[in-house]
């Protein structure tokens, strides 16, 4: 179909249901809802009439409320906003439901991207053989994360799920009973939740859609491409979890969280096996396979439900039971039903009895001061130190030859309940996790912050001090980069840790491969988009050189969030653009938030991204003869933007009014207010700093103010003095030729597209920060003026018909949203001495962030 077809059915089986089915709110039954379901549509005239006369939201309040109602008293008037608030949050349900439903019809499903294109094309070059030998290696590695992106709890989520079922069989009596059960079902956690709770909304993902979804690619690849037999051992897609063992700037996870998170992930998973196990026995009634299947459907009915009385089933035991069955099938009785024996042993294989592999992660400095506890503990308690008085003051290379040298182990009961205590229970947890559900089920140690070899080898000692033999340390130990200048700094520490005789033996166990970490959010936060996004590009080249260097098959491991500020946006794209001095045996990335309902809350979007994702990794290397790769002059051009736009970026970045513009307009200060997660918006207690204040809320925070700062600022101060340099031409060829390029303008644009200064312009007039708004819309109309030259386009998101459609439709259901948060901030900032109408006005700001979020799917 053409993009004109697409952009047709969107209109038809989105936009048009979508006015269908939102009539339906307005005759919904309850207290005061089909009052506001008359008067909400003349709100949004409102705003879009107020806006484009060049009114403020206070003025486009207090106007509506004069017009179209009898209300005056302040209180009445906050009591009304509310009910708006939450009649346009089950709008925004019922747009995503839509959308999810029609999602087959606004996408090409066996278009570019998919294996079925892959697998065409490649037989169209010749190439077969290479995607089959390709294959046997290559992985995708999804890991699904807590970050507070996500406002929907999980009765919402269900409801989303069966209504776009019912959406897509044009079910109008069950769509009517699902609008009324959103109608009475509260979207409010009403306290926060529990890293347990969290774990528990994301594995309904894992039991409802992944489990499926992958099962379904692992089934394609091998019918399709290896001709319905596949001897490998490579499970094509894996996944992994950080609820639960997440403890970075987390205080409420803790050792016994992570174990009884990987008690749910086996059980969660065994309860998958053991439905398709009791669907498998309706067929397979033949003679001798019947009595096989009965058997292995009670071992796992035990496993289910009495799972500490039972003998726990290992994967080894299942996959053997099954391959037995399969034999006895073949052999005497046709290969009736195979299909559905095979694809329950490619599940097995995949997902083995961990289901997801759980992910330990801590900052880097509280290795060092657990360290540091532990020695001072063990002198009190007249035992040797671990560390020698002046281990501070020693050089990198004394520090790590006395921490490669730590043989003995701690009992975390000797010390008083904290950090420490916690962090060494966390590593004993690992062996518990690994002996119940497999190694794979958790065997890797991520470092966040770190800035050095030694804050690696301290992971190492701590292992070491916490029973793990230096011969037999089943554990990938991952640092993380973050900051611009711990990602230049990548390569030396890892050539250090390749140098070092005891990490190559560590090395030599862990099959000769280094995962690495690279971290786009607070790359983004720390040096700007474009800054952050090349030097990611060039770490990963840099970091091959010098793993190859030392026979080392490096892994990289991106830490991306929803939106193209955080590493977002069109991923597959970015994986498709990686040149050949870039590392290509995994994609490994993070998936959170929105991006986890929105990419993977059906089973046809998870199998079509998970579908891109594959393609990408392994049409880059097949193709990569076909494609332009960066020349010399294209990295000069790319230093030199990137250079220019991290100046313009720290720039602003260091205006002494640069935090409390964003705290005074936006948001950012009740993140922690809106029980969305159990993780704290910011590092450490008391006033807040920016170097303290995480990713999510800052991006989020622009986002909610529609100006989306971390997406484009930058961007157009580069091009714009590139092109005074002459060098347009050549950026333009880059453009047309480069996709990595490409990728991040495209990218760019869809943060720009989803800004608004409408919203905001009245704070050009402010005496104090109104100098930070217009610098923030030069930028972004240089960008939007820049990037559109360079794409020539003329208007954002151009080529994707569709994407902007959605994005546009998005935001016209918010505006009255948005307008009434900046209402709320504008009367909070009035009523800071009324501590009745303070906490109210804070109340429908938090609440205001649930529709707006969630509308945006992508947070930018």
């Amino acid at each position: 179909m053409s993009s004109s077809q697409y952009i047709n059915n969107f209109k038809r089986n989105v936009t048009d249901k979508y006015t269908i089915y939102n009539s339906l709110f307005a005759a919904l039954p309850f207290s005061g809802i089909a009052n506001v379901g008359a008067l909400l549509p003349m709100l949004l005239q409102a705003c879009v009439d107020g806006y484009a006369e060049g009114k403020n939201p206070m003025q486009i309040i207090d106007h509506f409320f004069e017009q179209h109602t009898n209300v005056s008293a302040e209180k009445d008037k906050v009591d009304r906003l509310f009910k708006f608030a939450q009649y346009i949050e089950r709008q925004v349900v019922l747009f995503d439901a839509i959308e999810d439903a029609a999602f087959s019809t606004v996408n090409n499903i066996d278009g570019p991207g998919s294996l079925k294109a892959l697998s065409n094309e490649a037989g169209f070059a010749g190439k077969t053989q290479a995607l089959k030998n390709k294959l046997r290696k290559f992985k995708v590695r999804v890991v699904l994360t807590a970050h507070p992106t996500q406002f929907y709890p999980g009765s919402v989520l269900g409801i989303i799920h069966d209504m776009n079922e019912a959406i897509s069989k044009n079910d109008f009596h069950t769509i009517n009973l699902y609008i009324q059960q959103l109608g009475i079902t509260p979207f409010f956690n009403k306290k926060q939740p529990t890293p347990y709770d969290e774990a528990l909304n994301l594995m309904w993902y894992l039991e409802n859609i992944l489990y499926h979804s992958i099962g379904n690619i692992y089934n394609f690849i091998e019918s399709e491409i290896f001709d319905n037999y596949y001897d490998g051992d490579n499970p094509f897609i894996e996944l992994g979890f950080w609820p639960g063992g997440d403890r970075d700037g987390n205080p409420y996870v803790n050792a016994a969280t992570t174990i009884k998170v990987a008690e749910a992930l086996r059980s969660a998973i065994i309860v998958c096996y053991y439905r398709d196990v009791r669907k498998l026995t309706r067929r397979l009634t033949f003679t001798g396979v019947d009595t096989m299947i009965h058997k292995l459907e009670e071992q796992l009915y035990e496993n289910v439900f009495r799972p500490k009385e039972s003998k726990r089933i290992a994967k080894e035991e299942l996959l053997q039971q099954l391959m037995d069955m399969r034999k006895l099938v073949v052999s005497d009785h046709h290969s009736l039903f195979l299909q559905r024996i095979d694809s329950l042993i490619h599940k097995v294989k995949i997902f083995g009895t961990y289901f997801a592999a759980l992910d330990i992660r801590q900052d880097s400095r509280i290795h060092t001061k657990v360290l540091d506890e532990v020695n001072t503990e063990l002198k009190t308690k007249g035992k040797p130190a671990i560390l020698p008085d002046n281990y501070h003051d020693l050089s990198q290379e004394e520090k790590i030859k006395i921490l490669a040298s730590l043989d003995m182990q701690i009992d975390p009961e000797m010390f008083p309940d904290g950090i420490t205590k916690d962090t060494l229970q966390s590593m004993y947890a690992i062996s518990t996790i690994q002996k119940t559900n497999g190694e794979s089920g958790c065997q890797r140690y991520i470092i966040s912050n770190c800035q050095s070899a030694v804050n690696v080898m301290e992971v190492f000692a701590l292992l070491r001090l916490c029973g793990w033999k230096a011969e037999s340390l089943s554990i990938d130990i991952i640092p993380l980069f973050e900051t611009i200048d711990d990602l230049h700094a990548a390569e030396t520490i890892m050539e250090f840790l390749y140098s070092l005789p005891v990490y190559k033996q560590h090395l030599q166990q862990r099959r000769q491969q280094q995962t690495i970490m690279l971290g786009f959010s607070d790359g983004t936060k720390d040096g700007g988009y474009l800054q952050a996004n090349w030097s990611i590009y060039t770490a990963k080249e840099n970091l091959t050189a010098i793993s190859r260097k030392y026979h080392i098959a490096a892994k990289f491991f991106d830490g991306r969030g929803g939106p193209p500020s955080r590493g977002g946006g069109k991923t597959n794209k970015f994986y498709a653009s990686l040149g050949n001095n870039i590392e290509n045996e995994e994609i490994q990335l993070t998936i959170q938030g929105q991006t986890i309902t929105s990419n993977f809350g059906t089973i046809q979007s998870s199998q079509f991204n998970l579908e891109q994702l594959l393609s990408a990794g392994l049409s880059n290397e097949l193709f990569a003869d076909t494609r332009m790769q960066l020349s010399q002059h294209d990295r000069h051009l790319l230093d030199e933007l990137g250079k220019i736009s991290y100046e313009s970026y720290q720039s602003f970045k260091k205006h002494p009014l640069f935090l409390s513009y964003l705290q005074q307009f936006s948001p950012l200060d009740y993140y922690s207010k809106s029980n969305i997660a159990s993780r704290p918006a910011k590092r450490g207690s008391g006033e807040l700093r920016f170097e303290d204040l995480r990713a999510v809320p800052f991006v989020g925070s622009w986002s909610q103010l529609k100006q989306n700062v971390p997406g484009y600022f930058g961007v157009g101060t580069a091009l714009q003095q590139m092109k005074e340099k002459g060098a347009w031409e050549d950026i333009k060829a880059m453009f047309r030729n480069v996709l990595f390029f490409r990728t991040l303008i495209d990218n760019s644009m869809m943060s720009m597209l989803k800004s608004s200064f409408a919203l905001t312009q009245y704070i050009k007039d402010d005496p104090q920060y109104g100098a930070i708004w217009e610098l923030i819309k030069k930028e972004f109309d240089l960008t939007a003026t820049l990037v559109l030259e360079l794409s020539d386009s003329k208007e954002l998101m151009q080529d994707d018909r569709t994407g902007r459609a959605s994005i546009q439709m998005r935001d016209k259901i918010v505006l009255p949203l948005l307008t009434i948060q900046q209402y709320a901030l504008h009367q909070l900032h009035k009523n800071e001495t009324d501590p009745v109408m303070k906490e109210v006005y804070e109340k429908l700001i938090t609440r205001s962030m649930f529709g707006i979020i969630n509308a945006a799917r992508n947070s930018a």
